[in-house]
């Protein structure tokens, strides 16, 4: 019966994005470093943020309402939490929807932490008393950060959906695989111009998902350079909240968190769970898999 229950619920989850009828999020702002962050707020019956709020991060170049994040926070509603999936500027005022590509990339990494702490100051300041923090992907390996650099004394457990993992020369291969170009000169050109004081200089080259794009040289050190810190189950070796990580068991993006989490289960404020089928996005039905995880880890209610 549960999951006839989930086949049609998932159904009509689909149908709700299909025919635009799904329920919009409350859209809220935060201003920090000269630009207006976004974020959206579900909030779940009968609750108050006082209640608790989770804090969602979302994959590379994305956004807070894409489709894992817009339909993970339904599941967290109807579960009985509240969340805020937030949209990380990546350096541009008030961002909305994916990455436009033709944009110049004056964004890095690790600027997803000092926003992730921004937006709990604000979440405080509104009034919660408890919060949970939820990242996919890239975001994950982004909260793994904030969790050991900044976290606050409310945040009290962390899921990680399928996060980032690395390994030394993997850049260099990626890089070519995507575009039949060494990575090694554009990165040491890039490097020069940091340690020049030029790190707001413009290279023009393909980066990340954008080719034929243009990318400040501190960016594509920051996104590029040989850093262990980029592989979340090494991150988590430097933090102590309680944390979920919940691999996508047929994921072809991230393909050897299973292996690498092997190395971290055994501490004891970390633990794993396997979807199995899953793809690297949680499509379909194993979301609800994924967010049964996140809840009962959690554990508010």
């Amino acid at each position: 019966m549960t999951k006839i229950l989930k086949y049609l619920g998932g159904l009509l989850l689909l149908a709700g994005y299909i025919g635009g009828a799904a329920q919009a999020a409350d859209r809220v702002e935060l201003e920090h470093d000269d630009l207006t962050l976004v974020g959206h707020m579900e909030t779940a019956p009968g609750s108050t943020i006082e209640d608790g709020v989770v804090l969602m991060v979302h994959g590379t170049l994305a956004h807070g309402q894409m489709e894992i994040m817009r339909s993970m926070q339904d599941l967290l509603r109807d579960a009985g939490y509240n969340s805020l999936a937030i949209n990380l500027s990546l350096g541009q005022d008030a961002r909305e929807g994916m990455y436009d590509c033709d944009s110049t990339h004056r964004h890095k990494h690790e600027d997803a932490v000092d926003e992730m702490a921004a937006w709990v100051e604000w979440l405080k300041g509104e009034g919660a008393e408890r919060l949970a923090v939820l990242g996919h992907s890239r975001g994950g390996n982004q909260v793994a950060r904030y969790l050991a650099d900044q976290a606050d004394p409310l945040v009290e457990k962390a899921v990680l959906l399928a996060p980032q993992t690395w390994s030394e020369g993997y850049n260099a291969k990626d890089y070519e695989s995507s575009y039949d170009t060494e990575l090694a000169p554009l990165l040491e050109k890039a490097e020069a111009l940091v340690d020049e004081g030029k790190g707001d200089e413009i290279m023009e080259m393909d980066f990340i998902y954008c080719p034929d794009t243009r990318a400040e040289a501190a960016s594509v050190v920051s996104y590029y350079r040989d850093d262990p810190r980029m592989d979340t189950p090494t991150v988590l070796g430097e933090t102590s909240i309680e944390t979920l990580v919940v691999v996508a068991g047929a994921d072809e993006t991230v393909t050897d968190l299973e292996e690498k989490m092997a190395g971290r289960v055994d501490d004891e404020h970390i633990e794993m769970t396997v979807v199995p089928g899953s793809d690297h996005m949680f499509r379909d039905l194993y979301l609800y898999d994924a967010a049964d995880a996140a809840t009962a880890f959690i554990g508010w209610n």
